[in-house]
């Protein structure tokens, strides 16, 4: 009897112990309503709702990068219109300040896109490039298809709530998309500066567009990528860093304060890094 009552003991122990993994009590706590955190090597190091479709408010701007990047050259000069300003203003959508008749090239524009997350900027590539809206947002969705996005839907350029809130994709595929995007070298130069900043000439004013990640500036070997923002959407952040010489991509979805998204995302970033050293 009492060794029967000892063995029953051990069971308990172990089996309590079963339950109440270590990794788990390390794992930063995510108030996101949909969260994902990937690296190259295909670790997953955190899921959360990662498969439900949601809308990702401004990330829909990856996608437009990444076909512009696609359809375009660099040098290619896009001249704004008066709808691409017109859009941005009636919808309270946040823009690069561009202005009617001004000349840059694609390479400024997508600076224009992804730091201040201008909708101007997104309006003038689509129209050029889809050509037509219409046209643009369907090469969008056949990337999305091509790529394997199954749970993605875009309806327009920008993310915007009109028409469908911008469509719906998951973190899983958003995380999938940024791992594409991330391998093009100008992608990635873009979406990682801080401030960029294009001097006057004869076919533009002088601007500067500060970068809305706060993430580059909270912690090191950050590589970008997006914020983005909407009623419907919540505060969404799409990040990446390198962490024990692995790109590691998270995605933060519908979180309720746009300071804790950058927070989170650093400590995201940190126990990724923490996981990969003990291999």
């Amino acid at each position: 009897m009492r060794i029967a009552g000892f063995m029953g003991s051990v069971v308990v122990t172990v089996l309590v112990g079963v339950a109440t993994p270590a990794v788990a009590a390390d794992e930063p706590a995510v108030a996101a309503k949909a969260a994902y955190v990937i690296d190259s090597a295909g670790t997953i190091h955190l899921d959360k709702r990662e498969t439900r479709r949601m809308p990702v408010a401004s990330l829909v701007k990856i996608m437009t990068a990444y076909v512009v990047l696609r359809e375009a050259s660099l040098s290619d000069t896009v001249r704004i219109s008066a709808t691409d300003v017109t859009y941005a203003a009636r919808n309270g959508a946040a823009t690069a300040g561009l202005r009617k008749g001004e000349r840059f090239t694609v390479r400024d524009l997508l600076y224009a896109l992804m730091l201040p997350s201008g909708a101007d900027a997104a309006n003038a590539l689509a129209r050029r490039y889809g050509p037509g809206k219409t046209a643009f947002v369907a090469k969008m969705n056949r990337t999305a298809r091509s790529l394997g996005l199954d749970d993605t839907r875009y309806t327009n350029a920008d993310g915007m709530p009109t028409p469908s809130n911008g469509g719906y994709s998951t973190a899983a595929d958003q995380a999938r998309l940024a791992q594409w995007a991330l391998d093009d070298d100008t992608f990635t130069t873009v979406v990682r500066r801080t401030v960029h900043r294009v001097a006057k000439t004869k076919v533009h004013r002088a601007h500067t567009w500060h970068n809305t990640n706060k993430l580059l500036t909270r912690a090191d070997g950050v590589l970008g990528v997006k914020t983005g923002y909407t009623r419907a959407a919540g505060y969404c952040l799409l990040f990446a860093g390198v962490r024990g010489g692995e790109q590691v991509v998270g995605v933060l979805l519908n979180d309720s304060s746009a300071e804790r998204r950058f927070t989170t995302a650093e400590r995201l970033l940190d126990h990724a890094g923490d996981r990969i050293a003990l291999g």
